[in-house]
């Protein structure tokens, strides 16, 4: 294999397995892969990877995040939180994931976007509701919520990421 070509999958996987990574925190780690993909297709001229092949994929990711997007309101809602709970919620998962990204090695990152979704939940519902059962049920369904959506979106990013290196070493 020629160097540049080794470059280009090296780089390549390289961002599959960031696209992997970032779910972890709650990002849209299913459009990273997907956009790697497509770009390796491209620089590739669509030899390995074909069309049929990113189009099921983009399937994939808008499943993989629209899942993850309502299961952290329904587990939030399940759990009798409001719209500004289930907001707050999201927000604050975004917002503990980058606060605790540097303890740990990154780790941190992982307990922030968690401890920082229950957080979100349970402000919105006391500000909503001063009540503090109501608030903390709130906050757990959202921690439930957002784990159950992570698993999900995970392992569909992992066929995402399976589905593309069968293509390329088959």
């Amino acid at each position: 294999m020629p160097l540049f070509e080794a470059t280009i999958l090296t780089i390549f996987i390289i961002f599959l397995f960031i696209g992997l990574f970032s779910i972890i925190f709650g990002f849209p780690g299913t459009f990273l892969i997907l956009g790697d993909i497509i770009l390796y297709a491209w620089i590739t001229g669509f030899e390995k990877i074909g069309f049929k092949i990113i189009i099921v994929l983009v399937f994939i990711s808008l499943l993989a995040e629209t899942i993850d997007f309502f299961m952290v309101i329904a587990g939030a809602k399940k759990y009798g939180s409001s719209k500004k709970g289930v907001i707050l919620s999201i927000i604050g998962g975004i917002i503990g994931a980058i606060l605790m990204a540097t303890v740990l090695l990154g780790l941190g990152a992982i307990i922030g976007a968690f401890f920082g979704g229950f957080v979100g939940a349970f402000l919105g519902e006391y500000l909503e509701q001063k009540k503090f059962k109501e608030a903390v049920r709130a906050g757990y369904g959202s921690l439930i919520g957002r784990i159950i959506g992570i698993l999900i979106k995970g392992s569909l990013a992992i066929v995402m990421v399976i589905t593309a290196l069968s293509a390329i070493y088959s």
